[in-house]
């Protein structure tokens, strides 16, 4: 059994997947770490160079390239628009959608200019918010506001599954 975590970036994906990993004694798995690390680069410097839809490609690359069994995944907050890389993780995994709102987004986020976001450089954070949310509720077999902490948010999907 494994458990992807979706969400926009700044929901916590990272930090309940690492408590959730704990609690559940399963490995950690967070792809945007491995994005990083097979091409050696951060995922602002791939956007810079490349553009964002080649990150897109890279992190379908990377989450359909993932076997394991146990595992807590946190995505990259643009997996969703990849529909192979959401049928593997559904295969895969029990899906979790960690929902925050548009004004937690924006606080967590602070300045976003190295996050490596995936989107058009046109696009606002509002039309982002609004375009993901509706990928993330389709996909997800659980949504959990994580509107508290990252120990909450944990706990809470960890009695759902049970």
């Amino acid at each position: 059994m494994n458990i992807s975590l979706i969400g926009l970036p700044s929901s916590g994906k990272s930090s309940v997947g690492v408590i959730l990993a704990k609690i559940m004694a399963f490995e950690f798995i967070d792809t945007d770490i491995l994005i990083q690390t097979k091409q050696n680069r951060t995922l602002q410097s791939i956007v810079d160079e490349f553009g964002y839809i080649k990150l897109r490609e890279i992190e379908e690359d990377v989450v359909l390239s993932l076997n394991c069994d146990n595992c807590v995944i946190a995505t990259g907050g643009s997996v969703v628009y990849s529909k192979k890389a959401m049928e593997h993780l559904r295969d895969i995994s029990t899906i979790v959608y960690l929902k925050i709102s548009f004004d937690e987004m924006i606080k967590r986020l602070g300045d976003y200019s190295r996050r490596g976001l995936a989107k058009p450089k046109n696009q606002t954070l509002n039309e982002l918010y609004n375009e993901r949310v509706a990928l993330y509720e389709k996909y997800a077999h659980f949504t959990v506001v994580n509107d508290k902490s990252a120990t909450d948010a944990a706990i809470k999907i960890y009695e759902l599954l049970k």
